[in-house]
């Protein structure tokens, strides 16, 4: 009888990324810089499909304020579960719905919390920035919106539309204060100062052709863009000029809430208090939730106006409390300032020995490193061209060694980092020892972006 050779069937997970690629739609986007098939997770930890595990600081773009499933969560799950209440319930009122609220209420801003209404809306973050917009338009009768260069708001049309890649729209763009990279060339106070000055110029001259606005939207750290934390003082002056010019402020909240900077709303470093809030992301204790919270006086809506199927998650009012109550408890927004600032030291550190590395930056657990080429000629404040092909490399490396990351900034050149709040020292040590070591392999192997040397480290010759 003839011996015929046997083919070793592929690994289970290497069909299901096939399968992925083959049914998805081409608009897939993490899925292909990690090509991973995730089916056991904890904490900061995920295991592959494939056995390999993962240090995850993605934490699903900052959803998982503790990780994944943490053991208050998922409790607090079971017991709605168990309890046999309604899932779905459009926007009814229910106990688990009375307790988030209550939760979330005593979080926020006294001046806020104390005369504020809420708006329960679509499941993602992008839902609530439609509903902040609505709203606004709504009770001030104008329609235009001041936005910020840089700024990421959502993937619905009207949330684009102020993001900082829209292009056609009658939004009016605002400069950033961008230390790296300032549009007026002095970064610091004076580029923020600048900042300001230009928006109250804008708002101010009547020939400058920008209508009075419905509202003012800006985040106080810039994730998708960069990883790029306002000024305190910049904060405080937006607020200032909305203030005495009637013009609403809202602040995105989606992903520097529920402690990521080192404070329970971002806000609260410089004391401003909003119009309006958009929450999600974190809120919802891993599940689809997000909600507006806004003054009274805005609350000018007849019923209907603002509604959405599935605004009545009983599962992620119930996780997200629980959530909101345990970062609450254990002060892990305070953790994620101390430890955040550790990790930036660590960061510096690495930034002077790599000249490929033009800035790092952020607050709390929220932190970027701009990659850069070093060997080309840097601008009047120091800053060179971005990197992303290098950034890619950092990236893909990270997860050779079983960290996962994802990119940012204006050119993709920005590694970011979102771990889970409730890391250990040792775990957060373990990440920042991951990068290095992809950092170093990267430079080594990767050419500048115009097909020079590859990058080396200081001190060191190709």
């Amino acid at each position: 009888m003839a011996l015929t050779e046997t083919v070793p069937a592929a690994p289970a997970h290497e069909g299901i990324l096939r399968r992925q690629s083959l049914r998805e739609s081409a608009a897939r986007t993490y899925a292909r810089s990690l090509p991973i098939v995730p089916v056991r997770a904890r904490g900061l930890t995920i295991e592959g499909a494939d056995g390999r595990r993962y240090l995850d600081c993605l934490s699903g773009a900052g959803t998982l304020a503790l990780g994944h499933n943490h053991p208050v969560v998922l409790e607090a799950i079971r017991t709605v579960l168990d309890s046999g209440a309604p899932l779905h319930v459009l926007d009814l009122a229910t106990p688990v719905k009375d307790a988030f609220t209550t939760e979330l209420f005593a979080t926020l801003p006294r001046e806020l919390a104390e005369k504020a209404r809420i708006q329960f809306c679509g499941p993602a973050g992008t839902d609530a920035v439609e509903a902040a917009f609505k709203l606004v338009r709504t009770a001030t009768g104008r329609d235009g919106l001041m936005a910020f260069s840089g700024a990421y708001h959502g993937m619905t049309a009207e949330a684009l539309a102020a993001s900082g890649g829209a292009q056609h729209t009658s939004v009016v763009r605002l400069p950033y204060p961008y230390d790296y990279r300032c549009p007026f060339g002095t970064g610091g106070e004076s580029g923020a100062e600048l900042a300001a000055r230009w928006t109250q110029s804008l708002l101010d001259d009547h020939k400058s052709g920008v209508p009075h606005p419905a509202g003012m939207i800006l985040e106080p750290v810039q994730g998708e863009g960069g990883v790029i934390p306002a000024p305190d003082s910049w904060l405080r002056r937006m607020r200032e000029i909305t203030a005495a010019r009637q013009i609403p402020l809202i602040v995105d909240e989606v992903q520097t809430g529920v402690g990521r900077t080192g404070a329970f709303w971002a806000v609260d470093h410089s004391g401003i208090v909003p119009d309006v809030i958009v929450l999600s992301k974190a809120i919802g204790g891993s599940l689809p939730l997000a909600v507006i919270v806004y003054r009274e006086e805005l609350d000018s809506w007849q019923p209907g106006a603002h509604a959405g199927t599935f605004r009545g998650n009983q599962l992620a009012m119930a996780a997200g409390a629980a959530t909101l109550a345990y970062v609450r408890a254990n002060g892990l927004d305070r953790r994620a300032g101390e430890l955040g600032a550790r990790m930036l030291t660590r960061l510096d550190s690495l930034a002077a020995a790599h000249d490929c590395i033009g800035e790092v930056r952020g607050r709390g657990l929220m932190l970027g490193v701009e990659l850069v080429d070093r060997d080309a000629a840097a601008d009047a404040t120091g800053a060179r061209p971005a990197d992303p092909g290098l950034a890619a490399a950092v990236r893909d490396a990270c997860l050779d060694r079983g960290l996962i990351v994802e990119l940012g900034g204006r050119h993709s050149a920005v590694v970011r980092l979102l771990p889970p709040l409730t890391i250990t020292d040792e775990q957060a040590d373990a990440i920042l020892d991951r990068l290095a070591d992809a950092l170093t392999a990267a430079v080594r192997t990767t050419p500048g972006p115009t097909g020079s040397s590859p990058t080396t480290m200081r001190g060191t010759t190709p």
